[in-house]
């Protein structure tokens, strides 16, 4: 499983990262992208969903492998 963060959506309310900071990292204005190039290891895909759920912008997105 693979998440991305559409930078022009995110509004920096940081769920994500409060929900699953192993997923996300914050830049200087707490607008939010995705740690390892987006990867999501098995053991974190509910914690993915649950971020991807709890986002008020839709900014997160599960993506293909060969995007």
């Amino acid at each position: 499983m693979r998440i991305k963060v559409d930078s022009e959506k995110c509004q920096g309310h940081n769920r994500c990262f409060v929900l699953a900071a192993e997923l996300f990292e914050l830049d200087e204005y707490g607008y939010a992208t995705a740690t390892d190039e987006g990867k999501v290891s098995p053991d974190l895909e509910d914690q993915a969903r649950l971020a991807i759920e709890n986002c008020p912008e839709r900014a997160i997105e599960i993506v293909s492998e060969d995007d």
